[in-house]
C-alpha cells in the first residue's frame, strides 16, 4: 500500500418533552407523536448511482486495493441492495460518503481519525464499500477532511471523527477522536447540516444556527477572535460543544433567522428568512465577498451578494461559487489555477462575477472541491474547472482548467448527472440512468 498523501492545499492555513440520549446525560426533544419529521429543500431523494474519479490511494475512490488513480469517472461496487439506490455522495478530505434512499450509510476511504465511523481494522477494508452502523434513519449528510456529519429524520445530529487545527487534530469531544457514531448533545431539532474542513454548523427548524468544531478561522462564528485558537484559556469545550450564532437584531425587524447554511472549507455563509446572505470566517481572499480580506468571527451580512437570490452556495480553500434562482453560476475569491472559470485574466474579487461559459445552461447544483468546482445542468451533463493535477476534473488528463469543460466519459453516456463533490485529491459524482 502506498503512502498516504497530503491534501492538496496551495496556500497554508426546557422542554419538559425530552429523551436522554445514548452518549450524554442531556435532553434532546422529542417530536410530538403525528408531527412530519424533519424536511428541507437541500435533502435529496432522487435515486443514483455512484461513479468516482481522481486519486485514490487512500481507498476514497472505493474501488478496491489495486486501484490508485481514475482519470475518468468510475462506477463504484456498492452492495446490490442499494446500488442505484443512493440519494446523497459527499467527498471529504481523503474519504467519501453515500446515503441511500433508505436512510443507510456506506463509507470508504482514509479512516485513520475515525472519519469512516466504522470498523476497519481489517487489512484492506477501508478501500471498499462498508456500512456505518446506526439504527436510525439519515436523511441527510455532510463531512471534511476528518470527521462525518449526519442527519436523522427526527432531527438529531451525529458526528464521528475528529476535528483539526494548524497545530493538527483536538479531537471531537472532550475524550478526543470518537470513531463511532456520537450524538450531539443539542436540545434543538436540526433540519439542515453542513461541514467545512473541520467545523459543522446546523440548521434548527426554528431558523437558528449552532456550529462546533475549529474557530481559528472564525468559521464558528461565535468564538472572539482571543479564543479562537483552542478556547484559549476557556479550553476546548467551548469549540466541542454546539452552540448559538448569536446575530444582532435588525432594527425593526428584530432577530435574525435562517433558511439555509453552507460550510466551505474555513468559513460559513447563511441566507437570512426574507432575504440577503451572511458570512463569517477567512477572507483572505475575498472569498466571504467581503471588500477587505480581514476573517470575519461573528456573523456580518454580505452586501455584495444582494443583487441575487442565491439557491446554493459551494467553496473551496480561496475561492466560492454561487448558484441562483435562475440556474445562473457566480464566482468570487483567488483566481490561481482556474478555479473561477472565468477564463484567462480574470482577477481577485469580492464580487460574484457570472461564469459566462454556462449562461447557455441553466445549473442545478454545484460541487467544490479545494482548488476546483463542478456542475450539473439540466440537460444532466457534467462541467468541471481549475486544479486539475489530480485528475479531479475529469478530463483525463491533469491541465488546469480555467472555463468550465463539458466531462465526456463512457460511464456517462446513458445517464444523467444529478451532482458532484470534490475532496481533497478526488471527486465522486451521482447519476441516474
Amino acid at each position: 500500500m502506498p503512502p498516504k498523501r497530503k491534501i492538496v492545499d496551495d496556500k497554508k492555513k426546557n422542554d419538559k418533552n425530552t429523551t436522554s440520549t445514548a452518549n450524554e446525560d442531556v435532553t434532546i426533544p422529542k417530536k410530538p407523536k403525528g408531527n412530519p419529521l424533519v424536511t428541507h429543500p437541500s435533502h435529496k431523494s432522487r435515486e443514483c448511482h455512484v461513479l468516482t474519479l481522481g486519486q485514490g490511494d487512500v481507498g476514497q475512490l472505493g474501488l478496491g486495493e489495486d486501484i490508485y488513480e481514475r482519470k475518468r469517472p468510475a462506477l463504484v461496487p456498492l452492495p446490490e441492495a442499494v446500488k442505484g439506490k443512493i440519494v446523497e455522495a459527499v467527498a471529504g478530505g481523503m474519504h467519501t460518503v453515500c446515503l441511500s434512499s433508505t436512510g443507510e450509510l456506506f463509507t470508504f476511504g482514509c479512516n485513520d481519525e475515525g472519519a469512516l465511523g466504522r470498523d476497519t481494522s481489517e487489512e484492506g477494508s477501508e478501500f471498499s464499500v462498508g456500512k456505518v452502523d446506526l439504527s436510525e434513519k439519515i436523511v441527510q449528510v455532510s463531512c471534511g477532511d476528518s470527521h462525518t456529519a449526519a442527519l436523522t429524520e427526527d432531527g438529531r445530529a451525529y458526528i464521528w471523527g475528529t476535528f483539526r487545527d494548524a497545530n493538527g487534530p483536538f479531537g471531537l469531544t472532550s475524550k478526543g477522536m470518537e470513531k463511532l457514531p456520537y450524538r450531539l448533545p443539542l436540545q434543538k431539532t436540526v433540519v439542515q447540516i453542513s461541514s467545512g474542513n473541520d467545523h459543522v454548523c446546523m440548521l434548527t427548524e426554528n431558523g437558528e444556527i449552532y456550529s462546533v468544531g475549529c474557530g481559528e478561522q472564525g468559521q464558528l462564528g461565535r468564538i472572539a477572535e482571543i479564543f479562537s485558537l483552542r478556547g484559549g484559556r476557556k479550553g476546548t469545550s467551548i469549540l466541542l460543544e454546539p452552540a448559538f450564532v448569536h446575530c444582532r437584531r435588525i432594527r425593526g425587524q428584530g432577530k435574525v433567522l435562517f433558511d439555509n447554511v453552507w460550510c466551505t472549507p474555513y468559513g460559513t455563509l447563511a441566507s437570512r428568512r426574507g432575504g440577503g446572505v451572511y458570512g463569517w470566517g477567512l477572507n483572505n481572499y475575498h472569498q466571504l465577498g467581503f471588500e477587505d480580506t480581514r476573517s470575519r468571527f461573528m456573523p456580518e451580512q454580505v452586501e455584495s451578494f444582494s443583487h441575487l437570490t442565491v439557491k446554493d452556495i459551494r467553496g473551496g480553500q480561496h475561492h466560492t461559487a454561487l448558484l441562483d434562482n435562475k440556474g445562473k453560476v457566480y464566482t468570487l475569491g483567488r483566481t490561481d489555477y482556474g478555479r473561477l472559470g472565468l477564463g484567462d485574466g480574470s482577477k481577485e474579487t469580492y464580487k460574484p462575477t457570472q461564469v459566462l461559459a454556462l449562461d447557455s445552461e441553466e445549473v442545478l447544483s454545484l460541487g467544490s472541491g479545494s482548488s476546483m468546482s463542478n456542475c450539473a445542468t439540466k440537460s444532466g451533463f457534467l462541467y468541471s474547472w481549475g486544479m486539475g493535477s489530480n485528475h479531479q476534473l475529469g478530463t483525463g488528463e491533469e491541465d488546469d482548467e480555467v472555463t468550465p469543460v463539458k466531462i465526456i466519459s463512457k460511464q456517462l453516456e446513458s445517464r444523467k448527472v444529478i451532482s458532484a463533490s470534490g475532496g481533497g485529491q478526488h471527486c465522486v459524482i451521482l447519476a441516474c440512468d
